[in-house]
């Protein structure tokens, strides 16, 4: 799910970078720019939460969000 979601955004030439501290992954960077704000976090801007066990069962927290900081920082 997580790889689609930047693969998607990579191929209408938005370069995303995400970084993880489990159960939680930031949106770190939007084409090379760096988030500053944060969100459902003290650290950073929370894209996606484990929301339960095993292999790729992640949920997006909110896109509406997600996509403004994109639109930010592009």
């Amino acid at each position: 799910m997580i790889n689609k979601f930047v693969e998607r955004l990579k191929a209408i030439g938005i370069e995303v970078t995400l970084t993880g501290n489990y159960p939680w992954i930031y949106l770190n960077t939007v084409n090379g720019n760096r988030v500053k704000e944060t969100f459902r976090a003290n650290h950073g801007f929370t894209a996606f939460t484990l929301v339960g066990t095993g292999k790729g069962t992640y949920s997006i927290t909110d896109r509406r969000e997600i996509f403004k900081i994109i639109r930010k920082y592009r």
